[in-house]
């Protein structure tokens, strides 16, 4: 009986080392110990001991299991004492079974064959998973040895014979398979499992009388373990070889998903869309990398797993909540245009699409796909193509009636003229309504010269502007227009300021008519400050463009009026003051210089009308 811990000693050294001595082999070896871990047990069981009893233990249970463990020496002695077989088998076996590698097999029957007959050597050669032959030799000296020992080509020549199947004697050194020629006899036994060689024994025998019957039986006892035990750890090598095989398949199809989903992350976040997806129970399950930008941007991991009602909060719960269950309900896809206005004024359009996703396999919706497609870039230029559309109608409207108009009106004039002067002259001093026709004469004339004005108006929106194009600096445009402007006295506590980038690359175009549209968006953004202001003319560079801002701190423009803005006709002052040509003007002006004209403004904020011109070319 041993402790695990003993005074100035390891116990299972103790256990290690007395099972090594081949005459205590036997010696029953029982650890008492108060470590109960069941690390420590399989410590003491691979050691060699046989039971492990654990502290405190009462003498009746101590007395039981030492008494057992007697009983069970006693029984095995007296066992090996009568069958020598039985004790090299047992032996043999309790080796065996603790050995799983091909080599661990080879080494422990060669050196159990060696220990437990009368061989002057003995070598053992099992099959190795794609290896060739797995072989130990145990020599004169007790020691293994490698397969340098044995004569391998005649030895794997031999188990694919017809003669391998049964044992054989060899008496001729000339077929020796133990390169040690030192002896009379060899003695050679196939091992064999279901019907097929796994490896042979090779036992060596100084002289012929020592290879008894009895040797041979045990011999072939043992070639009978060992095929088993060759089967275990082919079947070991090949399940181990699987499970690395299998692990390596993992690995690689992990990897693959994980690239696989890494790309379509990838995808997604690279797509110029704001993505996200939801589920039946409105979580957020997906939210790409677009999202998370902007001023209601939110970062990913702040959001996923959440209710969506709990995120965008800004938007109507109620009606973001019927359109998704529309969408879960129908199926279809649900798509609807909205305007954003940003802090700076900017509005932007958005299309909002639903996506119905099925991952389930009942074919239910399981999941939405919201994506917002910014449009703005989309509207505006639908919207430009069809004000130049209307424009464009507008002109040849213009140009077939403009002349025809202006015809009767001079003869009206004309004749409002004549009839003023007659007046004047006493032509009609004696008729009492003489000041009522002069006062209608007037107003004939001025409403003609009012309609002509406007006519006139027509008539430069419907010509064609092919006017001389040359270098223009646009600094000194707006610096003319600022003094233009102030000389005119338009308006009251109006303060303008110029701002102009130093270096400002030239344009190409017709400085009159340049001028004619930066004056006319001046003129505007005075009347928007009824109460004074200040008027802003900037000039800076963007790329290869020329912008030119007209910004005022006016009453700004409602949203419902900034897509007629454009619109021939359509003003918002009052009769008398404008005839709703002039932006039209611009525009038109500006189109023909290959540029574009575009607004922004915030109700009680102010407006700002930006030029775009391209730079000259040199």
């Amino acid at each position: 009986m041993l402790d695990v811990e003993l005074p100035e000693i390891d116990g299972l050294a103790l256990c290690r080392l007395l099972r090594a001595q081949p005459s205590l082999k036997q010696l029953p070896l029982v650890v008492f110990s108060a470590d109960d871990s069941e690390g420590r047990k399989v410590e003491a069981f691979t050691a060699g001991a046989d039971d492990y009893i654990v502290k405190p233990s009462t003498p009746g249970e101590l007395l039981s299991r030492v008494n057992s463990q007697l009983n069970i020496a006693q029984r095995e002695a007296e066992l090996i004492g009568s069958n020598r077989e039985l004790s090299f088998l047992a032996d043999l076996g309790r080796g065996l079974l603790r050995t799983i590698i091909p080599e661990q097999v080879a080494s422990r029957v060669a050196g159990a064959i060696y220990e437990g007959t009368k061989a002057a050597q003995s070598a053992c050669a099992v099959k190795n998973n794609g290896g060739g032959l797995a072989v130990c030799v145990f020599d004169r000296e007790g020691s293994a040895g490698s397969s340098a020992l044995v004569k391998l080509d005649r030895l794997e020549k031999w188990l694919t014979s017809s003669r391998s199947g049964s044992p054989v004697w060899l008496t001729n050194s000339r077929e020796f398979l133990l390169r040690d020629a030192q002896h009379e006899t060899e003695y050679l036994v196939p091992i064999r499992f279901a019907g097929n060689n796994v490896g042979a024994l090779v036992v060596a025998f100084a002289s012929a009388e020592d290879c008894t019957e009895d040797e041979c039986r045990l011999i072939d006892a043992a070639a009978q373990q060992t095929a088993l035990a060759a089967h275990i750890s082919t079947l070991y090598l090949g399940a181990r070889e699987s499970a690395a095989t299998l692990a390596q398949e993992v690995d690689r199809r992990t990897a693959e998903s994980e690239m696989q989903q890494r790309f379509t992350e990838a995808i997604i976040d690279t797509l110029p869309l704001s993505l996200y997806a939801i589920d039946r129970d409105y979580q957020i399950v997906a939210w790409n990398r677009n999202r998370e930008l902007g001023a209601l941007g939110l970062p990913r991991g702040e959001v996923l797993g959440k209710n969506i009602f709990d995120v965008l909060t800004k938007q109507s719960r109620e009606l973001l909540e019927h359109e998704f269950r529309r969408v879960f309900a129908t199926g279809e896809i649900h798509r609807v245009e909205q305007e954003t206005i940003t802090e700076s004024g900017e509005t932007n359009q958005w299309l909002i699409s639903k996506i119905p996703m099925r991952a389930d396999e009942n074919d239910e919706v399981s999941h939405v796909i919201t994506v917002g497609e910014n449009i703005t870039t989309r509207v505006k230029a639908h919207r430009a193509v069809a004000r130049a559309e209307k424009l464009a109608a507008v002109g040849r409207l213009a140009a077939g009636v403009v002349h025809e108009i202006n015809n009767p009106l001079a003869t009206i004039a004309a004749c409002a003229e004549s009839l003023e002067k007659r007046i004047q002259e006493g032509a009609f001093s004696d008729s009492p309504d003489a000041e009522d026709l002069r006062e209608y004469l007037g107003l004939i004339r001025d409403e003609a010269f009012r309609c002509k004005t406007i006519t006139n108006g027509l008539l430069d929106f419907s010509r064609l502007r092919a006017g001389q194009r040359v270098p223009v600096d646009m600094t000194e445009v707006i610096k003319a227009t600022a003094r233009l402007v102030t000389h005119q006295q338009r308006g009251d506590n109006i303060q303008i300021v110029v701002e102009a980038s130093a270096g400002l690359p030239n344009v190409s175009g017709d400085v009159g008519q340049l001028q004619q549209a930066v004056v006319a968006l001046a003129t505007n953004a005075i009347d928007a400050m009824p109460e004074g202001g200040t008027l802003t003319l900037r000039a800076i560079r963007s790329d290869s463009r020329v912008l030119v801002q007209v910004t005022d701190t006016g009453i700004g423009i409602p949203p419902e009026n900034m897509t007629k803005i454009f619109d021939p006709f359509f003003t918002t002052k009052d009769v008398g003051r404008g005839t709703g040509l002039g932006l039209a003007v611009c525009y038109g002006i500006l189109s023909d210089h290959g540029g574009r004209l575009d607004v922004r403004s915030s109700v009680e904020t102010g407006t700002t009308f930006t030029i775009t011109l391209p730079v000259a070319i040199d």
